[in-house]
């Protein structure tokens, strides 16, 4: 009887442990690219050269499945950063370079980004996108950063968009808010922005020459620089920060609102087509940090990161309906700390990055 007892519990706590590796993954349906993930705890592998990480402020998958980071060095902590403090205190560590390509498997490919001749390099790094060109854009978000900046992918300068230090509010022509986010619509070479922290847009410029296009607000409404109470999904205008910007195969354009708990989807020209609300009641950050959609060829689903609630949530995109999720704040692997932003491979693997003190980036891989 004891026996049996003792069986029993051993087959419970196994079923409790594979629920933690998977990510506390709810998957009310099995339909391929709605289920469950399971994180890759052993990605990526470990650093060389001392490195360590700061806030992982973004991350981008390329046409290999390469995976790209943006982190910020200066985030680091005393404690993390030991072997660079003078006299130093610890054999480790140092802060990684700001922008880093791993493979599928996370084994490191190549580093580099901060300060150089010809830039303004940023003073808190956010965001990052690799175009269909292999060429990589980046951003920041401090008070200071009005730019974002495009570099090959050995970290060549090639353009900047945008001046440190320099703004004009949410109707300017000629300058940025702040931007969080950026994509490029290849089809007709624009490129659309989440602009930002500061403003409250979508600015959408000429990539090769970054020659002004159109803007639009919440709405597809002139944008105003009024503040208004955030939290309001029914807001008549988005809130700071406006956090991403992502565009469909079918030409929809989806924009995160972070801090109104919504993501508004709109035509190319502005039109507004519909929104959807997530986790309504949640304050702090907000619900709507990023998403990416699914790799089959409708797109059916996209992957929302809640970075307040700190969880993955697989929506229907025609519908907006919740059809699983993973996470929840904590440490362990497949848990998060400020859940940031999201990639996805051509596998369908999902890749997350963390800020406040998360710090991390993780892979989850299907679990059907």
């Amino acid at each position: 009887m004891k026996q049996g007892i003792a069986m029993s519990w051993i087959a419970a706590a196994a079923a409790a442990v594979t629920l933690v590796v998977a990510g506390c993954a709810q998957s009310p349906m099995r339909e391929s690219g709605a289920g469950a993930y399971v994180v890759d705890a052993a990605w990526p592998k470990p650093l060389p050269n001392n490195w360590t990480l700061g806030q992982v402020a973004g991350i981008a998958v390329d046409a290999r499945d390469h995976v790209w980071l943006i982190h910020r060095p200066k985030t680091l902590i005393e404690e993390e950063k030991g072997a660079a403090l003078s006299p130093p205190r610890a054999k480790c560590c140092v802060a990684a370079p700001p922008v880093i390509e791993f493979d599928a498997e996370g084994n490191l490919l190549r580093a580099w980004g901060g300060p150089g001749q010809g830039y303004e390099w940023f003073e808190n790094e956010h965001g990052i996108y690799v175009d269909g060109q292999a060429n990589i854009w980046v951003g920041g978000n401090d008070p200071k950063d009005h730019q974002l900046l495009k570099f090959t992918p050995d970290g060549k300068f090639l353009m900047q968009i945008g001046r440190a230090r320099q703004t004009g509010g949410s109707n300017s022509t000629t300058l940025l808010g702040r931007p969080a986010h950026m994509q490029i619509d290849a089809a007709t070479n624009e490129l659309y922005i989440a602009d930002g922290y500061g403003n409250k847009r979508v600015i959408v410029l000429d990539a090769t020459s970054g020659v002004y296009k159109r803007h639009w607000g919440a709405y597809g409404k002139a944008p105003s620089d009024e503040k208004l109470p955030m939290y309001n999904p029914q807001s008549p205008q988005f809130a700071n920060p406006v956090h991403c910007v992502r565009l469909a195969n079918d030409g929809l354009v989806y924009v995160c609102d972070r801090a109104n708990n919504r993501v508004q989807v709109f035509k190319k020209d502005g039109t507004f087509v519909k929104q959807f609300v997530f986790e309504d009641k949640s304050l702090g950050s907000g619900s709507s940090f990023d998403l990416v959609f699914s790799n089959d060829a409708q797109q059916k689903y996209f992957y929302l990161a809640d970075g307040t609630n700190d969880q993955v949530l697989t929506i229907e995109r025609e519908s907006g309906r919740v059809l699983s999720s993973f996470g929840r704040p904590g440490r362990y692997a497949g848990q998060f700390l400020v859940l940031h932003n999201i990639g996805i491979d051509s596998k369908g693997n999902l890749y997350t990055a963390e800020v406040g003190s998360g710090k991390r980036a993780q892979k989850f891989g299907p679990a059907d």
